[in-house]
């Protein structure tokens, strides 16, 4: 039987557990290299390989991951704790429609729907534009799992969507027929911040990479096709007009 409580549990496993595990692994790695240094003692190999993987994860793949996808000028522009983007085939029109629809009650996020479903959110990605779904009310609660969801801060069509607790998705010009699609996230400082840190960001960065890759792949696939229903109705339309 279920209940909220053994959802609540099991979502915390499945989002939370991985990074537990590798959190406890760093730091008794950590740990037993600091002991055996202070002894004057050489540490185990596991231990030298864990404590060197955890300073480059810090030095180099946590930056990295944080702006994946970034240029200079989006984080020139930034200000925020991440920055992450692509670059999509298609212009700004074509892509707002996938991220207006954004929430576990219409469209899904377009990411690791089978991962999602593991931790209960019952999601399911849409892979068509549903006009039904193209607006979201200023405070309205865009679910990401049955107990929980986000407020909407910032809707502004063609340009932004901005979830409270998450952060912004924002669509910028990026040449002819070309588009920025840039995610910036924040967390609070602190206690808050560490945990983030800690829990959240390794898979928060899995599942948001997933899902600005799915809304690439979807814009640019129906703008394409919308582009090639326009080329085959061109003589058409030529020949009855001649």
């Amino acid at each position: 039987m279920r209940t909220p409580l053994r959802d609540a549990a099991r979502a915390f496993g499945v989002v939370f557990g991985p990074s537990v595990v590798l959190d406890a692994a760093a730091g008794a790695a950590l740990a037993s290299t600091v002991h055996a240094l202070r002894r004057r003692h050489r540490p185990s190999r596991g231990a030298a390989l864990a404590s060197g993987l955890t300073g480059a994860y810090l030095a180099v793949g946590r930056p990295l991951m944080l702006h994946w996808g970034a240029t200079c000028e989006d984080l020139e522009a930034q200000r925020a704790q991440s920055t992450r983007a692509v670059t999509v085939e298609a212009p700004p029109e074509a892509l707002w429609p996938w991220l207006a629809q954004l929430g576990q009650d219409r469209a899904g996020f377009y990411s690791y729907e089978w991962l999602e479903n593991l931790a209960g959110c019952e999601m399911h990605n849409a892979e068509e534009v549903h006009p039904a779904w193209q607006r979201r009310e200023l405070g309205e609660i865009v679910p990401l799992h049955p107990l929980r969801g986000l407020p909407v801060t910032r809707f502004e069509p063609g340009r932004a969507l901005a979830l409270e607790g998450w952060g912004t998705f924002e669509l910028a010009p990026h040449g002819p027929g070309c588009t920025r699609l840039i995610a910036r996230g924040q967390v609070p400082r602190g206690p808050a911040a560490v945990a983030g840190s800690l829990l959240l960001e390794i898979p928060h960065f899995l599942m948001e990479r997933k899902m600005l890759l799915g809304i690439k792949e979807r814009a640019e696939r129906t703008h394409t096709a919308e582009i090639r229903r326009a080329a085959q109705s061109a003589p058409v339309a030529e020949a009855v007009h001649g």
